[in-house]
């Protein structure tokens, strides 16, 4: 099968989905990184609809990008106007884009009932509009709204749609799938439909280059995308993550490995490839959205084991439980402990964390046994391996704190003018230094959590990228009231990482203080780690 390209839309298509935006500048540097993963083109957004928009697309054209084009977006001209007086395709001349995508109406029920337009005008609009932008010397990529729904409803005019912009000189046709309600089959099925007929139109739509957008509204966005391209599709449209309106677009962190590794369609190089977990994780950033652990390929329970056997298994041979190494992709195998663990998961935890086991009268099965009488108490180590590191390394005695707690203090205060505010005071030692510091925060751990960073501050200044993205607490046994025992899950991250820690008290301060003390001592031992390495290389 030839390469397939990349079309991603995340900058456009992906800004619609709930509580995500990108300012110009982070779109450009969300660009950027597109560009250097190898996506062949880059949709920066509809430069007719908004002003920030209309900036990237000012920057951008600043910019030497190394193997994607930037594709402008926009609609075909409005009813009963001609194409070159038409305010929108101006704008997309104007954005100064050689490829511009322009999508059009394929499902009569749009063209009739929601735009009150006639099917002929709505022909002449998709004709006009691509053969105008094709004139002024670009690269016309056309899209078929709604074209499989429109295809089940009245095929024959959906065909005379695509039709209408092969004719008129489009470089790509691609099929959407708007509403994301088709099935795989179905798109087979419509794609050679297509096919059949668009050979019968002559040379230029008998060599037409189909393409696929696909959203994910029925789970099948990826499946959808995967069944075009066997069908013959040569173009994929897609978001990094699946963001996108409703249930979201077709995820490229699932297409792209999908293609290069399952069906010989290398859409970009295996170096490149090995980039697409960091993409994944810096789009996630910059939308300030928390990565999704199951998410195929890029999570980080994609190849995470948790069962003994299965680890037993993947000792000997990977791809007894592997479909595929997750080095390709970037990622790296876990292993998680908990009460369902056998001594395989210790011992291969310990050997990945660099841990020596059998010292101190520890072996693996002393380890098993103790965490099983942790878990039973409330501590869930397969969602904490930071704190489960810790414990690691305390049970063998290789354990070295950054700091050390000398107390805390944590008032509340109400009125009944004002909310709560939350105020802590923290004395911790470093060495044989101590620090007193005090903060507030929206919150008793807020507050515990910006007093531990001033204080570490004096000692450990690189902390700025550190924060808390999650933060659970949940009842272990109701039965005691409001002396139960309560376990808290905290899950923090920075530029590279995303880590997880756990706390277990009868009182939810001291249970919160466990996973956030936790988590700091967590990221501090990971980065005296990073600097030892660096010294012993330098």
């Amino acid at each position: 099968m030839q390469p397939t390209l990349i079309y991603d839309t995340t900058l456009r298509d992906g800004t619609q989905g709930e509580n995500i935006t990108f300012s110009a500048l982070e779109k450009l540097s969300i660009a950027e990184r597109l560009d250097d993963f190898g996506v062949h083109y880059i949709e920066g957004g509809w430069p007719g609809s908004n002003p920030r928009d209309k900036q990237f697309f000012e920057i951008a054209r600043r910019v030497e990008f190394k193997n994607a084009r930037i594709a402008a977006f926009g609609a075909t001209r409005k009813p009963g106007t001609p194409a070159d007086q038409d305010p929108n395709l101006k704008a997309l001349l104007e954005s100064a884009c050689q490829a511009v995508t322009i999508f059009g109406k394929s499902w009569d029920l749009h063209v009739t009932r929601i735009m009150d337009n006639t099917l002929e005008e709505n022909l002449a609009m998709i004709r006009d509009s691509v053969a105008y932008l094709t004139s002024q010397g670009r690269e016309v990529i056309y899209d078929a709204e709604h074209f499989f729904d429109g295809f089940k409803a009245n095929g024959a005019y959906a065909l005379q749609t695509v039709t209408a912009a092969c004719h008129a000189g489009a470089a790509f046709i691609v099929l959407c799938d708007t509403n994301g309600g088709s099935l795989p089959f179905e798109i087979e099925a419509a794609i050679a439909a297509l096919q059949v007929h668009l050979a019968r139109q002559g040379p230029a739509c008998a060599a037409a280059r189909l393409g696929i957008h696909a959203h994910n509204d029925c789970g099948l966005a990826v499946a959808n995308s995967i069944a075009a391209v066997r069908s013959g599709a040569v173009m994929v449209h897609g978001t990094i993550n699946g963001y996108g309106e409703r249930c979201g677009n077709a995820d490229l962190t699932s297409i792209v490995p999908i293609l290069c590794t399952k069906l010989d369609t290398p859409c970009v190089s295996p170096q490149n490839l090995k980039k697409i977990r960091k993409l994944s994780r810096f789009v996630s950033e910059t939308a300030n959205m928390t990565p999704l652990n199951s998410r195929p390929f890029v999570g980080e329970s994609a190849f995470a084991h948790k069962g003994g056997i299965h680890v037993s298994a993947v000792m000997k041979s990977p791809c007894a439980y592997e479909h595929l190494a997750p080095e390709t992709v970037g990622n790296h195998r876990r292993v998680l402990v908990s009460d369902l663990s056998g001594r395989s998961n210790v011992t291969y935890k310990a050997r990945e964390l660099g841990l020596e086991l059998g010292a101190n009268g520890f072996d693996s099965q002393k380890i098993v046994d103790e965490i099983k009488r942790l878990e039973q108490e409330g501590y869930q180590f397969d969602v904490a391996e930071g704190s489960f590191k810790i414990l690691l390394e305390k049970f063998t005695e290789q354990y070295t704190p950054l700091f050390e707690l000398e107390s805390f203090r944590v008032t509340i205060e109400k009125d009944k003018e004002r909310p709560c505010s939350a105020h802590a005071t923290i004395k911790i030692r470093v060495g044989d230094q101590a620090e007193i510091t005090a903060a507030e925060g929206n919150g008793p751990v807020s507050a515990l959590d910006n007093a531990l960073r001033k204080a570490l501050d004096k000692f450990y200044p690189d902390l700025d990228h550190m924060r808390l993205v999650d933060f659970k607490v949940r009842v272990i046994d109701g039965r005691d009231g409001t002396a139960a025992r309560v376990r808290v899950f905290i899950q923090s991250r920075d530029q590279d990482r995303v880590w997880s820690t756990i706390g277990v008290s009868e009182d939810i301060i001291e249970a919160s203080w466990h996973a956030l003390a936790d988590s700091f001592q967590y990221k501090l031992a990971k980065e005296a780690a990073y600097a030892d390495t660096e010294r012993e290389a330098g």
